[in-house]
């Protein structure tokens, strides 16, 4: 579609010419056998950067955030999670259908506190579920990639700490947290037990995610990453591509970060649409289309006539999210478009 601008996630990027080059010429093994030096090379290179033992290549951030929590669980234990995040409301229920977790969701916008976790701990009774790991997303995708800040994660990791519980991040776009706050990646998830984090979405690599902790931890990991029917054999072909998002993208992400907010900024202006632009902090841009009297699947399919793809969430939730394939002259040639389906409001039925 000529014109198109693909706004409804960051994970629809195409491998740079640079991504295609390496992918093209990967030194390949048998990464089931451990044999593949590529993926071996990123499972290093990530463990340095985040100052961890041991990493963890695997296909997808659901598969990583399943593996990563079932690592620290066993069926019937809970995990303290914050409501509407990820692995709670967008993995297929995996929690509950592989892991036998339940789980007691937490605070606003996707964060909550030391507090908030103190007063849900649960210990070991026969009446109830234990609680047994908190799980933190950061940037939180449903808010709008709102960022947990270093101190608020400070005081979770010292309450954990102290009960003996594990945190574990799903840090899906934590390379777009760090450029938001100003702090290396490696402190804000200095205090977490398991990382998780895409190299498929802000970093723009096609496919894979990354699991980092113990050494202990990661070999149970990989255990249960080949019983999900995640162990790759060539791997090391997308492992490139890995390597070079992980050297490439961090350092262009605040152009996403910047034309987010000018997008959030310019429907701000739109009468027909609700949105705190203060809230965008990321690439993430969530907006109310309720005063247009559409739903927000109908929002989607009229601006995906016009060539403008955006994503529903909720009823009246429309989502969308800046990535490097779409520049400010895609954010100037989608406003318009927004405002023109805003405005062509649908009248409620008598």
């Amino acid at each position: 579609m000529a014109g198109l601008v693909d706004l409804r996630s960051d994970t629809v990027t195409r491998p740079t010419p640079e991504m295609r080059k390496a992918m093209a010429y990967a030194d390949v093994g048998d990464d089931v056998y451990g044999e593949d030096p590529t993926v071996k090379k990123l499972e290093q290179r990530v463990a340095e950067l985040l100052g961890t033992e041991a990493a963890l290549f695997v296909p997808t951030g659901t598969m990583a955030n399943q593996i990563a929590l079932r690592s620290h669980t066993r069926p019937g234990d809970e995990v303290i999670i914050g409501f509407g995040a990820h692995c709670w409301r967008h993995e297929s229920g995996a929690l509950a259908a592989l892991g036998g977790l339940q789980t007691q969701t937490l605070g606003v916008d996707g964060m909550f506190t030391a507090a908030e976790v103190r007063a849900a701990f649960k210990a070991e009774d026969p009446y109830q579920a234990a609680t047994k790991v908190v799980a933190i997303e950061n940037t939180h995708n449903m808010a709008g990639g709102t960022v947990t800040p270093l101190p608020v994660l400070e005081e979770i990791w010292d309450g954990a700490k102290k009960a003996g519980l594990p945190v574990h991040l799903d840090g899906a776009r934590i390379f777009n947290a760090s450029v938001a706050l100003g702090v290396p990646v490696r402190e804000l998830t200095s205090g977490f037990s398991t990382v998780m984090f895409c190299l498929s979405k802000g970093l723009c690599a096609p496919a894979g995610s990354m699991i980092v902790g113990s050494r202990d931890l990661i070999d149970k990991a990989r255990i249960y990453r080949k019983a999900l029917g995640g162990g790759m054999r060539q791997a090391g072909v997308i492992a490139a591509a890995g390597l070079v998002a992980l050297r490439n993208s961090p350092r262009r992400l605040h152009i996403d970060h910047e034309n987010a907010r000018f997008l959030a900024e310019g429907i701000a202006q739109i009468p027909q649409m609700s949105i705190d632009p203060a809230k965008v902090r990321t690439n993430i841009v969530i907006c109310d289309c309720s005063k247009t009297g559409k739903t927000a699947v109908e929002f989607c399919e009229e601006l995906y006539a016009h060539g403008i793809w955006a994503q529903d969430t909720a009823l009246h939730s429309v989502r969308f999210v800046t990535h490097c394939d779409v520049d400010r002259a895609g954010m100037e040639r989608a406003l318009p478009l927004i405002r023109q389906v805003a405005s062509n409001t649908k009248k409620a039925k008598a």
